[in-house]
């Protein structure tokens, strides 16, 4: 449990102190963009990679077991959340790293961006939700908690982030999308 933890922290870790904070900032200034987004695709990947090994190799103590209802909402959630985040995948929009350019265009707010501006954090944080329902076990709740944790906050962070460097186009561009996804839509 030491080892999942430990990935887990790992992996948050390098996403909040790294890439949401100015040491991003002094990092790129040093290497380059393109090398600064090799290295920390690198270091994600390895992230999950230990993270799987760690979850594999962990104790599974259930705490509870997921009655049939929760389990059947679980597919469901698991497939919107697919949903989300595949379409996130396959969508360029303005939060999509490489893609930022896309806020100089007038319908930059259309698709996916409608429903959320974060598609594919938002498909993670219910894919995580629905297998920590169902796997009541400590090693499921950490691993699935480390992507939903994440999931959960990246949203923030990268609107942070956003704000920060693109000023009033990511100021007109958040005003009309939302996290929560169909939140702008109902709002109007």
């Amino acid at each position: 449990m030491a080892m999942l933890l430990l990935a887990g922290g790992f992996f948050i870790g390098i996403h909040i102190l790294i890439s949401g904070t100015a040491l991003r900032g002094v990092i790129v200034a040093a290497i380059g963009e393109r090398p600064y987004q090799a290295v920390f695709s690198l270091l994600s990947i390895g992230g999950i990679v230990w993270l799987v090994r760690a979850y594999g190799a962990a104790a599974h103590e259930v705490i509870w077991v997921a009655p049939p209802a929760v389990q059947l909402a679980a597919l469901a959630l698991v497939f919107i959340g697919f949903l989300l985040v595949v379409i996130g995948l396959t969508t360029p929009t303005p939060t999509t790293v490489g893609a930022e350019n896309l806020l100089q265009r007038r319908e930059a707010v259309r698709g996916i961006t409608r429903v959320s501006r974060h598609p594919f954090l938002c498909g993670v944080v219910l894919w995580a939700l629905a297998h920590i329902a169902v796997n009541g076990d400590r090693a499921s709740i950490v691993f699935f908690g480390s992507f939903f944790l994440l999931a959960l906050i990246g949203p923030f962070l990268i609107d942070r982030k956003r704000r920060l460097q693109f000023g009033e186009d990511w100021q007109r561009f958040a005003e009309q999308t939302s996290i929560v996804p169909f939140a702008a839509i109902l709002q109007g």
